[in-house]
């Protein structure tokens, strides 16, 4: 994998998180039925373990000795 590539997978991890807990906080303040509410938790919960995961292969990937 090419430095860019894992850059690209750390922004993206990156994006995901600010994107999905920045969602939650304001979810969390708003006066929405509680099914609303736990349908859009699990689907941050999923959201913010995916980010998490492309984040980390692209942050392993930067320190993985590289042939370019």
């Amino acid at each position: 994998m090419t430095k860019k590539t894992a850059w690209i997978l750390v922004t993206a991890g990156a994006w995901t998180l600010y994107v999905w807990i920045s969602r939650v906080v304001i979810l969390a303040g708003q006066d929405t039925s509680t099914g609303f509410k736990v349908v859009h938790f699990a689907l941050a919960a999923v959201s913010i373990g995916f980010g998490v995961a492309v984040g980390l292969i692209g942050v392993r990937a930067l320190r993985a000795p590289h042939a370019d």
